[in-house]
């Protein structure tokens, strides 16, 4: 299976959920909230510097969730600036995960 290169888009869209989910993880482990969403720490640490930007659906909904964050809020925070820009909201076809 050949990998596309991510876009810029998907790149800044990667680093605004880590972003998210480092400020809602606020003084919680990284090792407890990994845990408990089922996800490895190294996963979660990937995630959270950026160095994943298009996590599986699943690994975000695991970890929205232990952090009681809604999916609608996910989204809406990380991809804000391109529908406010382009005039529209997000596209169902866009990929928010590999």
């Amino acid at each position: 299976m050949v990998r596309l290169p991510l876009t810029p888009a998907e790149i800044e869209r990667g680093r605004r959920l880590g972003a998210l989910l480092r400020r809602a993880r606020d003084d919680r482990p990284a090792l407890d909230t990994a845990l408990d969403a089922g996800v490895s720490p190294e996963t979660l640490r990937k995630i959270e510097s950026g160095r994943v930007a298009t996590p599986a659906f699943t690994t975000i909904a695991a970890i929205a969730q232990v952090l009681d964050l809604s999916l609608d809020a996910v989204w809406a925070e990380i991809s804000g600036d391109e529908a406010a820009e382009s005039g529209r909201g997000p596209r169902t076809r866009e990929r928010l995960a590999s």
